[in-house]
């Protein structure tokens, strides 16, 4: 675990944030993060965050057991190695906050917690103490180290920058470790090699795989002055590319600090539970001392001491410290049952407050497989000939499309002589004809340019074929919208959930998909920095949902309110800086995740209502002494069972469309289309 690098205690600063992903001074002062200084995740027998609690829960069941069987005095050494197991792990850090801290930010459920359990012990109940530290701890460390996962998922990011780097040197080409690169630098990338750090290309002409940087699948060409990315992957071709930024300083460092500091932020946001202990603790404890001080001016301080303890039990929250985390539990497992894998309580109960959804395009709205969605053709050629003959030559191709146009037309002949051109396109013979494959910029349409055009308008990359120095046809290909993304769109909008989609694509091909999908707001061209912004700003307005797939949506799954990430085709960067992790692809999880939270926190708020209402009533009669100490215990317990059962009604679970259906050969649900999503 990392309490080290990012504990609880203590307010992150930035330069602790760096520190956190491996940070490291560059040459110019600026921090970044390298590779190194991540620390693998230890096994849970081995953390000592997630052992204490199982031992303190170990030694309560023991004491339970020894305590029916007539052994009180061993029982009693059972609940008292229970409690100090479970106290230690966030008494101490409730003292040091008390101590430490500034303002209310100094109390919490911890604190209360804490004095709820000396109350019992200092009144005899030892049991009762230790079985409160055990239910605090185990659900605190089991949060803890969901977090802690998130952290190291980062790597990932850092995975796609090369380890070394060929720089062009008077003398000749070097070789050196990525992190060496520097400003000005002049680096030389080879067909299928990464691209070290930031820049922009000076010779040489290719197309790029930026998907990892923009979540775009679709190619980008790249030539003279063209800026390049770093993480990009080089298509074909050498390019030679002028570096802008340092090795350890570019825009996946970058993605990096964004993730790091987004988490930090939301790590400063008060839980439910908090927000409710920080009134609640000073009033207990003033309670208790004007007790006792009365005790001591009326001549009958024992009395009164005695009376003092039973209210610090009677506004203990037993049922307060059980509300939430059984809520949570029941419904977070409900949840994985149909798809949706909610990391922490905190996620689940901002989950239930969502009003806005940024959508990513590609992969999350769309499939992420282009494909083919439209051919025009010169009168002598047919559709089927073109499409074959095209296949021909990109079936010898490395770029992204033409997989595409391969998968249109599977009976193709065998294309000979075949040369590609890096940055414009693929030339060859085809049955005896000369052939050439590529953009209209290289590649006239002629008598189709009208075509092409209304292609280009509707958002897809267009490639023109030409037979024998004539246009013969022009191949529309596009990334096609989920079927199901519309009707998604539209449920979202019956729950008064408002939809924006942010992604790198083009505004063109942008505005296409979100009319398909019935999305209103579109911001287009957007690097992950841009995507993290516009999602904080919606944030700051209301509380917002982010849901992507890519490294690059990493930094605006951070920041929003609840990230979640596309479990099953998502990267690894995205599912772990997710706070909800979707296992299927259907968009309409959506909506049914976001109805089982809304219900979910409905139960938990009742829960809590509960549980502040016997506080209220048991206090003044505490008070007064109309109850004992026994009489406070019994409605306590009593409590707890009201509230455990209300809170598994959470383990029911939202209908939606997916649910219903057999199961296909690979193991996944069949969809249905006939149910509705409804709260």
């Amino acid at each position: 675990m990392s309490r080290e690098c990012c504990g609880d205690d203590r307010p992150t600063t930035a330069t602790q944030v760096d520190a956190c992903c491996g940070g490291q001074e560059s040459a110019d002062g600026h921090a970044s993060c390298g590779h190194e200084g991540h620390e693998e995740s230890v096994p849970w027998w081995r953390d000592r965050e997630l052992l204490l609690p199982m031992a303190s829960g170990m030694f309560w069941v023991a004491g339970l057991v020894l305590d029916w069987t007539g052994s009180g005095s061993l029982a009693l050494i059972g609940y008292a190695l229970g409690l100090l197991a479970g106290a230690w792990t966030f008494a101490p850090g409730a003292f040091r906050r008390l101590f430490t801290s500034r303002g209310r930010s100094r109390l919490g459920v911890g604190l209360l917690m804490t004095i709820a359990a000396i109350g019992a012990v200092l009144l005899g109940h030892v049991g009762e103490a230790a079985a409160l530290a055990f239910l605090f701890s185990i659900a605190e460390a089991l949060e803890d180290r969901a977090m802690d996962r998130a952290r190291e998922g980062l790597r990932s990011l850092l995975s796609l920058i090369p380890e070394t780097a060929r720089v062009s040197r008077p003398d000749g080409e070097d070789v050196i470790p990525a992190a060496e690169v520097r400003q000005d630098d002049v680096l030389v990338v080879g067909a299928g090699e990464r691209v070290a750090t930031d820049g922009v290309v000076v010779r040489g002409r290719s197309w790029l795989d930026t998907s990892a940087i923009t979540g775009e699948s679709i190619p980008v060409e790249a030539g003279p002055g063209s800026p390049v990315l770093a993480g990009s992957v080089n298509g074909a071709g050498t390019l030679r590319i002028t570096a802008t930024s340092d090795g350890r300083d570019n825009s996946l460092t970058q993605i990096v600090r964004l993730v790091e500091q987004a988490h930090a932020a939301k790590g400063e946001r008060a839980r439910l539970a908090d927000r409710i202990a920080r009134p609640l603790v000073p009033l207990v404890l003033i309670a208790s001392v004007l007790v006792m001080a009365f005790g001591v001016m009326t001549g009958d301080p024992a009395l009164w001491t005695e009376r003092a303890l039973v209210v610090l039990v009677a506004a203990s929250p037993c049922a307060l410290a059980i509300a939430v985390p059984v809520t949570v539990i029941c419904a977070i497992g409900s949840a994985s049952r149909f798809g949706v894998v909610i990391k922490s309580g905190a996620a689940f109960e901002q989950l239930g407050t969502i009003r806005a959804i940024a959508f990513d395009k590609t992969g999350t709205l769309t499939r992420n497989r282009p494909r083919v969605v439209a051919v025009h053709t010169v009168a002598e050629f047919s559709r089927d000939e073109v499409l074959a003959t095209a296949a021909a030559l990109e079936a010898s191709s490395a770029h992204p499309l033409a997989g595409a146009i391969t998968a249109a037309a599977p009976d193709r002949a065998v294309a000979d002589e075949v040369v590609e051109h890096p940055g414009q396109g693929i030339t060859g013979r085809v049955g005896g004809r000369s052939v050439r494959l590529g953009s209209p910029r290289w590649i006239g349409p002629a008598s189709l340019g009208e075509q092409a055009q209304g292609m280009a308008s509707e958002g897809m990359s267009v490639v023109v074929i030409e037979i024998n120095g004539h246009a013969a046809g022009v191949i529309g290909v596009r990334d096609e919208l989920r079927p199901e993304a519309a009707e998604t769109i539209a449920a979202l909008r019956r729950q008064a959930i408002h939809s924006v989609m942010l992604t790198g694509d083009n505004a063109v091909t942008a505005q296409t998909i979100a009319s398909e999908a019935g999305i209103d707001q579109v911001y287009a061209e957007q690097l992950p920095a841009d995507k993290a912004r516009h999602v904080q700003r919606l944030a700051s307005e209301t509380p917002t949902a982010m849901i992507g797939d890519g490294i690059n949506d990493a930094p605006a799954l951070a920041s929003a309110s609840v990230g979640i990430a596309m479990g099953v085709t998502g990267s690894a960067a995205a599912v772990e800086s997710a706070d909800v992790a979707f296992t299927g692809t259907d968009l309409r999880l959506i909506p049914a995740a976001l109805a089982h939270a809304r219900r979910g926190r409905r139960i938990m708020t009742s829960n809590i209502g509960l549980a502040l209402a016997i506080i209220v009533v048991l206090f003044p009669l505490a008070l007064s002494g109309v109850l004992g100490l026994a009489a406070v215990v019994l409605v306590h317990e009593v409590a707890e069972v009201v509230v455990i059962g209300n809170g598994l009604r959470a383990a029911a679970t939202v209908r939606w469309p997916g649910m219903k259906g057999s199961a296909s050969s690979d193991g996944v649900p069949r969809q249905s289309h006939t149910v509705e999503v409804t709260e």
